[in-house]
């Protein structure tokens, strides 16, 4: 990755700064997409301002994710890398939630991604580079009270893997990443039934994958140019795979599993 230059969206915290640190360790050029400007500048900083440029980013505005492309080539002239990982999440039942926060999460989540691909992509066929999408397992299973985060997700996962037939023969690499659940603050600005922040993790979040590790399965598996990463055995590999050969075992595991969340909407 040395002298790779790698976008990275939704950098100014969780998954992503861990992306933009473990990039930025191993010497490629990175450039930080959020839109909170004073963590990027602290992250930049931190990194050393000739290795990254930092670029507000509004991912659900098209003209900021034009914007965005520009911005890069402009400064580093290529685009080795863009990871697609900003995104909201959500928690309430569909019967109950206002539709715009399923609007909201589609936005962020799959709009966010087309319009950064659409730009990014002339400049990722011309290095024969990486795009990847930081999906989730809510992008394999759907998860009760997490309606729109899983057809944002499901819809992303689509998105990703069609590219990837469309340029077979361009040289093109596209990675879908699917975590399991990581500690980070993407519980803290979950969207609830009314579209108000949730403020706090439902989670215990102590036992979790950490972002930094997260961040180091990304980076090897863009480095080893893999088309596919499911993160975690049992809450990610497992339940793929369940989702293949016992998709109604699964439904009520789902179900048990997230109905054992404090004050789960699911009474």
């Amino acid at each position: 990755m040395k002298g790779k230059v790698v976008v990275i969206t939704g950098a100014s915290s969780g998954i992503g700064e861990a992306l933009a640190r473990k990039f930025a360790a191993e010497g490629a050029q990175v450039v930080m997409a959020a839109r909170r400007v004073d963590r990027l500048e602290q992250l930049s900083a931190e990194l050393g301002h000739g290795k990254v440029l930092c670029v507000p980013t509004d991912v659900t505005r098209e003209e900021d994710c034009r914007q965005l492309v520009e911005k890069t080539v402009a400064r580093f002239g290529r685009i080795d890398v863009l990871i697609n990982n900003a995104g909201i999440s959500m928690r309430a039942l569909f019967e109950e939630v206002d539709l715009e926060v399923l609007r909201r999460l589609m936005d962020v989540n799959f709009w966010g991604t087309v319009y950064c691909t659409k730009y990014a992509l002339p400049w990722l066929l011309k290095s024969k580079g990486t795009l990847a999408g930081i999906i989730s397992i809510a992008g394999h299973v759907g998860l009760p009270g997490r309606t729109g985060y899983a057809a944002s997700k499901f819809a992303v996962r689509g998105f990703l893997d069609t590219l990837r037939i469309e340029n077979l023969k361009k040289g093109l690499h596209v990675l879908v990443v699917a975590p399991g659940f990581t500690a980070s603050e993407v519980r803290l600005s979950a969207l609830n039934a009314a579209g108000q922040k949730q403020g706090e993790s439902p989670r215990n979040e102590d036992k979790m994958m950490s972002a930094e590790t997260c961040a180091s399965h990304i980076f090897h598996a863009v480095l080893h140019r893999k088309r596919q990463l499911v993160l975690t055995f049992m809450e990610g590999k497992l339940t793929v795979f369940l989702g293949k050969w016992w998709p109604s075992l699964l439904d009520k595991l789902a179900y048990n599993h997230m109905a054992k969340e404090p004050d789960s909407p699911l009474r």
